[in-house]
């Protein structure tokens, strides 16, 4: 299944909601430090729920340490200077899909070093849309192409 990389999440409750997608759909979720959060959190707790435990999480000191790692075909940054359409890519299993912080987005650097920057289209002068949705909304598609490995 496919690898998500959360660099440096800030809200807890994301991180806890995606923590349940990856329970109910097989992806690997990938924490890059510094969190804005403990994963003790009572906030991330509550967005997991009970599906912590059948979420696949790991959290690394820094992104080369998380790639190096992963071993991913191909890198692909979202943000909302990417010129490819999400629905636009063909999704391997082998892809590593990196979404920045809440508040920022990824770095240029990050950006700048990936195989691919993509955008998830929404209306013009409107700043970004929730974490949490973004990769949802990336999982399902990708998962689709797939036909659902897996699903009931």
């Amino acid at each position: 299944m496919f690898d998500i990389i959360l660099f440096q999440p800030e809200i807890p409750q994301n991180t806890g909601n995606l923590m349940r997608v990856s329970a109910v759909t097989g992806i690997r979720l990938h924490l890059i430090e510094p969190l804005g959060f403990s994963l003790d959190e009572a906030r991330l707790r509550r967005a997991g729920l009970d599906y912590r435990d059948w979420a696949h999480v790991s959290v690394y000191p820094d992104l080369s340490t998380c790639l190096r790692g992963m071993k991913p075909a191909r890198v692909l940054a979202f943000s909302g200077t990417g010129r490819t359409r999400y629905t636009d890519v063909a999704y391997g299993e082998e892809d590593a899909l990196a979404f920045g912080p809440e508040s920022v987005g990824l770095p240029e650097d990050v950006l700048a070093s990936a195989d691919q920057v993509v955008r998830i289209p929404m209306l013009p002068d409107r700043r970004s849309l929730n974490l949490a949705n973004s990769v949802s909304i990336v999982v399902y598609e990708a998962w689709r192409q797939h036909r659902f490995p897996g699903a009931v």
